[in-house]
């Protein structure tokens, strides 16, 4: 988090919103003085010209600068409370529209699962296998993360695991990551609620591991090389198995979907950017938009990775907040705010 003080006061830019410490000093001195070309920048700052014009071309994008009425060619600091305003509302704009991705790309994923779950057990077709049984499971899984050459891709739904789990994992993480193979995770957000979660991303983070999280998954996913995806045959019913990919289309799918999410979700641990007038969190929209659809409590609190008592006093919580006394009327507020 960075304070950014000048002309109008003080606000906090955030990492997520793309501004660099570069740019936010040169858009800091801007502030304070406006009649500074690439050179006063330049040599305040102690860095060289090109960096400079790098930082302003990248503000300029941003909107937090604005070509000057009355000198042309020369750029003026926008106020930062307007500034920000319109990077939340373009941010807030391009998470709707990667949500809608998302979700197009679950439902056509959906579909194709429900393909492979008409094959037989151990079965294969094609570039599809199928792989019934935990420790089979497991057995394919530590063999296609030593196989890995560039990086491992993977959606982790459930919440958090157990320390036993963790403790059987590390092992294999340690080593994928001691060979330079990118390990990338996303998380659910009620992770960051177990300290043994927390000490866990960051041990892997030590080593080079990427975490992050978000509200909701649409199902439990292992990418490898971007050539071998492994996935629930029904994500409703684990005693199922699963089934390893390698047809090339519904790859190209897969890696979509986590490109998707992974490009909506915030580093684990990170806080939420949220406009001032934000009523609900994040996992708390997930929630509505969950019980929208129409799914039990239950399945609302499976896909959030939290406790059923948890997910019920959520609903309470926003009920109270939202001025709600059923929740059908709570649907209907959250409606009409713009949640859902």
């Amino acid at each position: 988090m960075i304070t950014v003080r000048g002309h109008g006061g003080s606000f906090v830019v955030w990492g997520a919103l793309g501004v660099d410490r570069v740019s936010e000093s040169v858009y800091r001195l801007m502030l304070d003085n406006p009649g500074w070309g690439v050179s006063e920048l330049s040599d305040a700052l102690g860095v060289d010209a090109a960096a400079v014009r790098a930082s302003l071309d990248g503000l300029a994008d941003r909107a937090l600068l604005r070509p000057s009425i009355t000198d042309a060619g020369v750029l003026r600091p926008v106020p930062p409370g307007i500034a920000l305003d319109a990077m939340l509302v373009r941010q807030q704009a391009d998470l709707e529209r990667r949500q809608r991705e998302i979700e197009e790309s679950r439902i056509a994923v959906s579909g194709m699962l429900s393909a492979y779950s008409m094959m037989r057990p151990d079965g294969h077709a094609g570039g599809v296998e199928r792989v019934v049984g935990l420790e089979a499971i497991r057995g394919r899984l530590e063999e296609l993360a030593f196989r890995a050459r560039r990086e491992s891709l993977a959606f982790a739904p459930g919440g958090a695991q157990t320390a036993a789990n963790r403790a059987a994992g590390l092992p294999l993480a340690e080593a994928v990551l001691a060979r330079g193979v990118r390990l990338r995770t996303v998380y659910l957000d009620s992770v960051t609620n177990d300290a043994g979660s927390r000490e866990h991303a960051a041990r892997l983070a030590a080593l080079g591991a990427e975490s992050r999280t978000v509200p909701s998954l649409p199902m439990r996913m292992h990418l490898v090389d971007r050539e071998v995806a492994v996935v629930p045959v029904d994500p409703t019913d684990s005693s199922l198995g699963v089934v390893i990919i390698r047809e090339a289309g519904a790859l190209t799918g897969l890696c979509a979907l986590f490109d998707q999410v992974w490009s909506a979700a915030k580093p684990l641990g990170e806080p939420t950017v949220r406009t001032a007038d934000e009523v609900v969190s994040a996992q708390e929209a997930a929630l509505l938009e969950l019980l929208g659809e129409g799914l039990t409590d239950e399945a609302a609190a499976r896909k959030l990775g939290v406790s059923l008592r948890t997910e019920r006093r959520m609903i309470t919580e926003l009920s109270n907040r939202l001025g709600a006394g059923s929740r059908f009327q709570l649907g209907r507020r959250a409606v009409q705010l713009g949640i859902l």
